[in-house]
């Protein structure tokens, strides 16, 4: 078994074919989209496929150490995930052709008038072990 994670982008990768916002959805609309998503994991669970996934907030905020004390915040001028990534789901599957046919049903979750968004979605594999560094 091999795990990858399925990132969910609001922006930064190519435009889906159903390209409206979230935010200009129907209450309707967004809960059909929230439905699929628990079916699908729902479904991935059932078969032992399914690791864990999140839908993320808006907010958030660059953290880094500064040495001693609290460290600072900053919100630079930099792309920031919270402006690019909506959501992630971890699988864990048998192979990467898996991976690729569950990512793009993933892909094609209802979006604005109910049809598919056909949306981009990246598909990442966890590192199994940290490389080792030879001379």
């Amino acid at each position: 078994m091999a795990k990858y994670l399925l990132l969910k982008h609001y922006r930064g990768a190519p435009a889906p074919v159903n390209d409206v916002a979230m935010d200009q959805w129907t209450p309707d609309e967004v809960q059909a989209h929230f439905q699929y998503m628990e079916d699908f994991a729902d479904r991935l669970r059932d078969q032992g496929e399914y690791v864990d996934s999140q839908a993320l907030s808006s907010e958030g905020a660059w953290v880094r150490s500064d040495g001693e004390g609290r460290p600072p915040v900053t919100d630079g001028p930099f792309a920031e995930t919270k402006d690019l990534i909506a959501g992630w789901m971890a699988i864990d599957v048998d192979s990467y052709d898996r991976a690729l046919e569950l990512a793009a049903e993933l892909s094609a979750a209802p979006g604005a008038g109910g049809e598919p968004i056909h949306e981009w979605l990246e598909l990442r594999p966890f590192m199994g072990s940290a490389p080792t560094v030879t001379e």
